[in-house]
C-alpha cells in the first residue's frame, strides 16, 4: 500500500486521520443554548477542546462522516442498511424542536459518486441518496469538532448505517466496509485530504428495564480494542453490545467502518493516537472520542 507522500505525489486522495466521537443530540441542545460553561456539562466539553485544536492544525478537505439517521429521512417505511450523500449541500433537520441553528452541510458530489462506484463494484451495496436532511447523528460531532461557525470549514459526505431497525449490519460487514471506502478513496485521482469519521454510541438504553444503563469499563475496554487489534473487535457478535452496552450501544459498529478504512488494516503502520477522551454522564450517556491519525512511513 502507498503511504500519503506518495499518494500525494501522484496527486491521489488519501485518508489522513479518523475521529470517533459519541453525537448525543443533548450535547447539541447545549451548544445552541449557551450551556457549554455550566457545571454538568463543562468537563464534556473541555474534553474537545483539544480536537478543535486539533481540527484546525489538520483540516481536511473532505470529511467522510459515518452516523445513523434518527427516523429524520428515513422512517420504517423504508430503512437502507448503508445510504450515502451525493447531493451539493445537506439540510439540517427539524427533529421535532426546528432544525438546529448550524450551517448547511456542503457536500463533494463528485467522490461521493466516486466512492459510489468502487464500493458498489466491491460487492457492498450501497443507497444513494440525492436529497437528505442530516440530524444530530452529523451536526452534533461536527458542532463538537468545529464549535460554532459561519460555515463548516470543509465538505462532508453524509454516510447513514442502519442501527436503529433490526437487523442491522455486523462488526465485521462494517469493518469490512471500512477497507473497501479506504481503497476508493485511494483510488480517487485528486489530491484530496480526507477524514473519516464514526459516530454514535458509547454505552446508553432510552427505554425498558435497562433505560440509563451505562456500562464505562466495558467502554474503555472497546477503546483499548478499537486502538491495539479492531480486527478482533470487528468478531464481537451484537449479543454483546446489547447486553454489555444497552440497546443502543449497538451503534458502536460504525465505529468499525472508520477504523477500517485506516492504513495499519492494511498493511501500514499503527496509528498514532492524537487524542483519548470518556466521560459520563452527558444525558444519561456516556461520551467516548478518539483521534487516530494515519503515520506517513
Amino acid at each position: 500500500m502507498q503511504n500519503a507522500h506518495a499518494q500525494a505525489a501522484q496527486g491521489q486522495a488519501r485518508i489522513t486521520a479518523s475521529v470517533f466521537t459519541s453525537h448525543v443530540p443533548a450535547i447539541g441542545a447545549a451548544i445552541d443554548h449557551g450551556k457549554t460553561g455550566d457545571d454538568y456539562w463543562k468537563p464534556l466539553f473541555q474534553g474537545y477542546e483539544y480536537s478543535k485544536q486539533w481540527m484546525q492544525d489538520h483540516l481536511p478537505d473532505v470529511i467522510f462522516l459515518v452516523y445513523n439517521d434518527h427516523a429524520t429521512s428515513f422512517d420504517l417505511g423504508v430503512i437502507p442498511t448503508f445510504a450515502i450523500g451525493t447531493a451539493a449541500e445537506f439540510e439540517p433537520a427539524d427533529e421535532g424542536y426546528g432544525p438546529r441553528p448550524v450551517p448547511k452541510v456542503q457536500g463533494h458530489p463528485d467522490l461521493a459518486a466516486h466512492i459510489a462506484q468502487s464500493v458498489i463494484q466491491q460487492d457492498f451495496d450501497l443507497t444513494l441518496v440525492n436529497t437528505l436532511k442530516v440530524d444530530h447523528g452529523l451536526t452534533v460531532p461536527l458542532s463538537l469538532m468545529f464549535g460554532q461557525p459561519e460555515h463548516w470549514p470543509c465538505q462532508v459526505i453524509p454516510f447513514h448505517v442502519n442501527v436503529v431497525q433490526y437487523p442491522v449490519p455486523s462488526g465485521q460487514r462494517c469493518f469490512q466496509l471500512g477497507q473497501a471506502i479506504r481503497r476508493a478513496v485511494e483510488s480517487y485521482d485528486r489530491p484530496l485530504k480526507v477524514q473519516i469519521w464514526g459516530t454514535g454510541g458509547m454505552s446508553h438504553q432510552l427505554q425498558g428495564p435497562r433505560a440509563g444503563l451505562i456500562n464505562a469499563e466495558w467502554d474503555n475496554r472497546f477503546l483499548d480494542r478499537l486502538i491495539a487489534d479492531p480486527a478482533d473487535l470487528a468478531t464481537m457478535p451484537h449479543i454483546d453490545y446489547v447486553r454489555e452496552a444497552g440497546s443502543e450501544g449497538i451503534e458502536l459498529v460504525m465505529w468499525l467502518i472508520a477504523r477500517g478504512a485506516m492504513a495499519d488494516v492494511a498493511g501500514g503502520p499503527a496509528p498514532k493516537l492524537a487524542h483519548r477522551f470518556f466521560h459520563v454522564p452527558a444525558s444519561n450517556t456516556a461520551v467516548g472520542h478518539l483521534i487516530l491519525e494515519n503515520r506517513n512511513d
